[in-house]
């Protein structure tokens, strides 16, 4: 059943890209209703109406579900259960079976490897003699990564010689992780796929991503040279994730590119930093396709608006230098209203469309 112009979706979140799906969502005819613990958050500043709670607040969150029509979320370290409450009160998307796998590593990985994918070499590690096996049976250069809650580099530390084991346990405090072996890549690019409650599907080109210390810094699009054939099956895993979980909305998966093909890394059940370049860069963006799954309406088409088109991501006193980029006729700045501009902290980012 549609859900028309003029119903309100509710976002948990109140950052960025819950800003940015208020936003595409206003242009359609919907009103947004935010839900965050901070009361100040940027997403609140363009939404019609704002709740302040915690996530794992079971009640706050039923409380909240009875005034929306139907319910999203803007980025994945939410607890599932408050939100299971949700999904039934009102229609919830993407679906909390795709939120629980991408909250944690290890499932994620198995995941992936049941539907085809291949992720790098990795282990289970939940201890410090499980971390001496694992680095046994992988080998060096080896990432440890905490199984739940790390993005942008947070939770993750690099071991270059298995006598490194003891400092990084020291490091992840303890936390139940998984060892990864390090991927010897050609380049890193992301499939960014919106999906439908009917089945259909868009895809949009696929960026070639630079990372600097875990955080994005840039994505380009056309991938360039070289990729197709990793794209290619990227998109076919992905394409098999959404059905298998019978995924609604924007879904973005990341891969490394080697001489054996695509190499999975991870996946983000919600927009994606790697897709803000769709704003002016592609004919419907990854934020106004994401509306229009969640609300039944037709996907819009993905097509790029010019032959190249470049995103960068203003990280902490980049965003400082606005009237440079202003004074940039082919580019478009989002400055996403944060307060103060911190090391690593994303303050904004700049999309130019090239020839």
């Amino acid at each position: 059943m549609t859900i028309p112009p003029g119903s309100t979706i509710g976002i948990v979140g109140g950052v960025q890209h819950g800003r940015m799906l208020a936003m595409a969502a206003a242009q359609l005819g919907y009103r947004c209703h935010i839900y965050a613990p901070d009361p100040n958050c940027v997403a609140a500043e363009v939404a019609a109406r704002f709740t302040e709670g915690a996530f794992d607040d079971e009640g706050a969150l039923t409380r909240f579900a009875a005034e929306i029509d139907v319910a999203t979320y803007e980025f994945e370290n939410i607890a599932t259960a408050p939100l299971a409450a949700v999904a039934e009160l009102v229609p919830l998307y993407p679906p909390v079976e795709a939120l629980a796998t991408a909250q944690d590593r290890l499932e994620e990985k198995q995941f992936i490897q049941r539907h085809g994918g291949r992720p790098a070499p990795f282990a289970a590690v939940d201890d410090p003699a499980g971390l001496d096996a694992a680095l046994a049976a992988i080998g060096t250069p080896a990432i440890l990564k905490t199984r739940r809650f790390g993005y942008d580099g947070k939770g993750q530390v690099r071991i270059e010689a298995a006598g490194e084991g003891a400092a990084a346990w020291d490091a992840v405090r303890g936390a139940p992780c998984v060892l990864e072996g390090l991927v010897r890549f050609d380049a890193e690019f992301s499939i960014l796929l919106c999906r439908n409650a009917e089945g259909e599907t868009a895809i949009w080109p696929s960026p070639r991503n630079r990372h600097d210390g875990g955080i994005l810094v840039a994505s380009s699009v056309p991938g360039g040279p070289g990729l197709a054939a990793a794209i290619a099956e990227g998109e076919a895993l992905a394409r098999r994730v959404a059905d298998a979980l019978d995924y609604v909305g924007v879904l973005a998966m990341e891969f490394f590119a080697t001489a054996d093909g695509a190499i999975f890394n991870e996946m983000a059940p919600r927009v994606h930093n790697s897709g803000h370049w769709t704003i002016e860069g592609a004919l419907t963006s990854q934020f106004e396709n994401h509306v229009r799954a969640i609300c039944r309406l037709p996907l819009g088409a993905t097509d790029l608006r010019a032959p190249r088109v470049e995103m960068a991501n203003l990280v902490g006193d980049e965003s400082e230098s606005w009237r440079e980029i202003l004074a940039d006729p082919a580019a478009h700045l989002h400055l996403y209203g944060k307060g103060e501009a911190r090391p690593g902290r994303k303050m904004g980012h700049v999309t130019r469309l090239l020839d």
